[in-house]
């Protein structure tokens, strides 16, 4: 059985990923039932397997970095930027 989340093939029976240590038991994404290997959708709610659920974007660093913190390193990268280029 091939690990869904770093595709690193473990043997028959394993609950958990020898390589990474997620879990190797087939769930729904959407509900959490558990599922056969080979069944393209969920029993309970019908939800394609397989599917990863959607992730949020990642937020844009300036949306939580304090101002004073971010002046300082466009100031800093600058320097080293002039340093840098000689």
């Amino acid at each position: 059985m091939f690990c869904p989340f770093c595709k690193h093939e473990n043997r028959a029976g394993r609950k958990f990923c020898v390589h990474c240590g997620a879990g190797l038991e087939l769930t729904c994404p959407s509900c959490g039932t558990s599922a056969e290997p080979g069944e393209p959708f969920c029993g309970e709610c019908g939800q394609r397997l397989g599917e990863s659920p959607k992730r949020a974007p990642t937020p844009d660093p300036r949306s939580y970095t304090p101002k004073h913190l971010a002046e300082k390193i466009l100031t800093t990268r600058g320097s080293l930027e002039a340093s840098g280029s000689r």
